[in-house]
């Protein structure tokens, strides 16, 4: 079973969300707040594999909550941010913050228990247009990075899936455009996230942004030649 913690400040949309998620043979809610105030004693608590966060609470928000969930060392959840907007701040702050992917709350239902199901699977969910739109909306106009040190570190190979992830491909869609396994992508990607110091994929597609690997508009590189 997959065990989800609701937290939402609408009781409707908890509601809502709760009944969508129990119809489903595989997957459990586990607990619901109103806000992300209580959030590290009762992922403690309840377990979950994966908290619907959304970003906009009274007292502790989305932002805050994701920080704390991460400083705690809770290792194995993923939060899943619900927002109203594709283009919030709040969003961004929350990806930064360790969130693993977003969604928006007019999602179709199927939408709502893929993202649920991919995230308790370890992956990540990050739309890659919306969430290109999201990250270029805030970097836009900033002026061209000086490429950080630790890129030195990677391999031609390495830096080629550290653009595809920043362009939000899959691994079986760097596999095909470098012409290797998908196994072999994944130990790329682990070396990438491990030389760079980045929590996960989500963090990798912030990091080839703000690093200058790819800017607002533009998508050439290694993978489009």
């Amino acid at each position: 079973m997959i065990r989800v913690l609701l937290v939402d400040d609408q009781e409707l949309v908890r509601e809502g969300v709760r009944v969508i998620l129990d119809a489903q043979p595989d997957i459990e809610v586990v607990g619901e707040l109103g806000d992300a105030t209580t959030i590290v004693e009762t992922t403690r608590r309840a377990r979950p594999d994966v908290v619907l966060m959304d970003v906009r609470m009274p007292r502790t928000n989305g932002i805050e909550g994701t920080r704390a969930l991460r400083a705690s060392g809770l290792s194995g959840v993923a939060v899943l941010v619900l927002t109203t907007f594709d283009l919030d701040e709040y969003v961004y702050e929350a990806l930064l913050a360790g969130a693993n992917g977003f969604l928006l709350k007019d999602a179709p239902r199927q939408r709502l228990l893929e993202a649920v199901r991919v995230l308790a699977a370890g992956e990540a969910l990050l739309d890659p247009v919306v969430t290109r739109r999201l990250i270029e909306s805030f970097i836009r106009g900033r002026p061209t990075p000086e490429p950080p040190v630790s890129l030195r570190r990677l391999s031609e190979r390495e830096a080629e899936v550290l653009h595809a992830l920043g362009r939000g491909l899959t691994n079986a869609e760097i596999g095909t455009a470098l012409h290797i396994t998908e196994a072999t992508v994944k130990t790329h990607v682990a070396n990438v996230l491990r030389k760079l110091g980045l929590r996960d994929r989500t963090h990798a597609v912030i990091f080839a942004y703000e690093a200058g690997v790819l800017r607002p508009g533009r998508s050439d590189g290694p993978l489009s030649r």
